[in-house]
């Protein structure tokens, strides 16, 4: 059984950062895409960003364009996201995820999700 367990979520105020990380307990776990979802209250289940198995070709929300950025190790089969500019609207769980290809996750599909890590911007 896969498990991906997330970490680094936390209170910031508006325009601060946060750096969230997802661990994966399977090696060949490497060989998947990789990505983000997200789900305010009261709010839809919301794709953020996915990555390829290599760690190249991220795809992002319009909504965090330019403000997040999504890597990957293999190595150590943990995958970050570096939230700057945060603002109240990015309030959140945070969930990890991954799937065979990244259009899965593109899709707002995932095959094995996180138990997620709260996120809450102040304003």
């Amino acid at each position: 059984q896969v498990q991906l367990v997330e970490s680094g979520g936390g209170l910031v105020q508006t325009g601060g950062s946060l750096r969230l990380s997802c661990a994966a307990s399977v090696r060949t776990f490497s060989y998947w895409a990789m990505g983000w979802f997200r789900q305010g209250p009261g709010k839809e289940r919301e794709f953020v960003a996915a990555v390829s198995w290599r760690g190249s070709n991220p795809f992002y929300a319009d909504s965090v364009k330019g403000r997040f950025t999504i890597s990957r190790d293999n190595a150590k089969t943990t995958m970050y996201l570096q939230m700057n500019s945060l603002k109240p609207e990015d309030t959140a769980v945070y969930y990890c995820a991954t799937a065979p290809s990244r259009e899965t996750l593109l899709k707002n599909e995932y095959t094995y999700r996180g138990q997620g890590t709260q996120v809450t911007v102040s304003s």
